[in-house]
């Protein structure tokens, strides 16, 4: 579940106002602004109220919630914001809400007039029951339950594609290349709009200096037009960024295209690119990206759950799909994004879907599930005997030569000391280890006797992260004896460089004596020793 408070303007609120936060979403130039549901279905905003755009129905400015009394009860499905910024609300029902700034008559009501708190948005939407929404900096898009697709707005480019540069002051139905297609999913540029049909297609309209639309040239749409290049694709999801798009096929490939300054698309380099090309081609399958028109930076997470981030990062251009800690693209945007807004309406709801890794990691050590154990120490470390096959060659060997359904279910374990052997075993499950340096020490034995020759190196990268003038000595020993010669090489390096320090801790004086005379003939003739 996604921490809200990872957001600087949630840190207001209290303990309990954050337990009863059902969805959430940061907006605004500054991502100043919040609004988020309660499980009771209460409605609440705060911030800086640019341009009337937390609905109050003032233009104070607030750092306690308000409550938006005319949403209670009604349930969210869609939520969207401009540069405005004015704020597009989808409910259950399918109604369509609105407010903030109107100055394109985005809010969809037929004038310019600042929308102080939120209007019902019914011109050529009656009896219409909208299932999504999707603002550009000052154009709005509606999706409906038929799959017709309404935009209004700001048209300096064609983004409402009318086929005219004029502003649409009301909702109108987008046509031409839509006209008898289903839409299932629409996003926008800042001045550009994407659609996305049920049979995967994908149309483009709007400005296109960037390539955005990604037909191959960066001539501006007034209509909707078919993007070739992803013809015989099946896409899922379309994401887009200030003026770059995303898009997911069915087979978990991503494609990018438009613009790439801070290295959006993720290709390597900052050059435009004006029809989609495909990234990420040697990560697993992926299954969501994430975009935001008021950023140039995208995420992508994968069917493991490994979350990547590239583009512009805190200011930084990161121009290939960097892996992060994080186990949410929404993460992301609330550390990395410039503004920190969040790309889509949060949801708090509890996610029952574990990927294969996040459920191998969970049973780890579970008594209810294994049908192993392993006594280390007198504790007991639960496991699997699967896994264990599955992933260790030791484990494989010692099942088909030695075991048989007769033999007890516990193997006693005496060599390793119990955090290493959990360690072990842990990583079996995880992939990762989590130990201090000198304990790394005895899993690099470990893995040195069972031939895990990834974990020596993790191991060493452990050890060299850790490495101090106190314990120096001991890891360059540790290295030597269990013939780890890139970590022996560093080490040696590090008391050579650190030779006064290192010499004066107990740890170089009670190391073995001919260990101690051949570090000290080894450093003599590196020089260390001249002075």
């Amino acid at each position: 579940m996604v921490d809200v408070s990872k957001w600087p303007l949630f840190t207001l609120l209290s303990g309990q106002e954050l337990a009863s936060i059902r969805q959430a979403c940061i907006f605004g130039a500054s991502a100043n602004e919040a609004i988020y549901i309660t499980h009771d279905d209460e409605v609440y905003v705060l911030g800086l109220n640019c341009s009337n755009c937390l609905g109050t129905g003032d233009s104070q400015s607030t750092i306690v919630p308000k409550k938006l009394d005319c949403l209670t009860g009604k349930k969210l499905v869609s939520l969207s914001y401009g540069s405005g910024p004015h704020v597009l609300l989808a409910t259950e029902e399918g109604e369509l809400y609105a407010w903030g700034h109107n100055g394109y008559s985005q809010l969809g009501n037929g004038t310019t007039n600042q929308g102080v708190s939120p209007i019902l948005v019914t011109t050529n939407l009656q009896n219409k029951k909208v299932t999504e929404v999707a603002c550009g900096s000052h154009h709005s898009l509606a999706l409906t339950h038929e799959g017709e697709v309404f935009a209004w707005g700001y048209n300096n480019c064609g983004q409402v594609g009318s086929g005219s540069t004029a502003n649409q002051p009301t909702p109108r139905k987008v046509s031409n290349s839509l006209q008898n297609k289903v839409m299932v999913s629409i996003a926008c540029g800042q001045t550009s709009s994407m659609a996305v049909a049920d049979n995967g297609e994908v149309y483009g309209w709007g400005y296109n200096g960037n390539g955005q639309l990604g037909l191959g040239n960066n001539g501006n749409q007034l209509t909707p037009c078919r993007l070739i290049a992803l013809q015989g694709l099946c896409v899922l999801q379309i994401a887009s960024g200030y003026a770059h798009s995303l898009a997911l096929t069915d087979e978990g490939l991503l494609y990018a295209w438009g613009a790439n300054t801070y290295g959006q698309l993720g290709t390597g380099n900052k050059s435009n690119q004006l029809s989609p090309v495909q990234v990420m081609t040697e990560k697993e399958r992926i299954v969501e990206i994430a975009a935001c028109h008021s950023t140039h930076t995208s995420a992508a997470k994968t069917q493991s759950g490994q979350v990547y981030m590239w583009g512009q990062c805190r200011g930084q251009p990161i121009v290939l799909p960097h892996l992060t800690h994080f186990s949410s693209t929404d993460d992301v945007f609330a550390c990395f994004a410039t503004p920190s807004v969040m790309w889509r309406l949060l949801s708090m709801e509890h996610d029952d879907f574990l990927t294969v890794a996040q459920s191998l990691k969970k049973e780890f050590d579970n008594p209810e599930t294994s049908d192993l154990k392993f006594s280390v120490d007198g504790k007991y470390i639960h496991v699997h005997k699967a896994v264990l096959k599955i992933r260790c060659e030791h484990f494989r060997s010692m099942f088909q030569s030695h075991w048989n359904e007769d033999m007890k279910e516990v193997i006693e374990i005496d060599q390793f000391s119990y955090p290493v052997y959990r360690s072990f075993l842990e990583f079996l499950y995880t992939d990762s280890v989590d130990l201090p340096p000198e304990d790394a020490i005895g899993l690099l034995d470990l893995a040195t006797s069972y031939c895990e020759n990834r974990l020596k190196k993790l191991c060493q990268h452990i050890i060299k992260r850790g490495i101090t003038v106190e314990n120096a000595f001991s890891l360059l020993s540790a290295a030597i004896r269990y013939d780890a010669e890139d970590l022996e090489e560093f080490c040696f390096k590090f008391c050579v460089n650190h030779l006064t320090e290192v010499t004066q801790t107990a740890a170089f004086w009670q190391i073995d004596g001919n260990m101690l005379k051949e570090f000290i003939c080894r450093a003599s003739h590196c020089g260390a020793f001249k002075n």
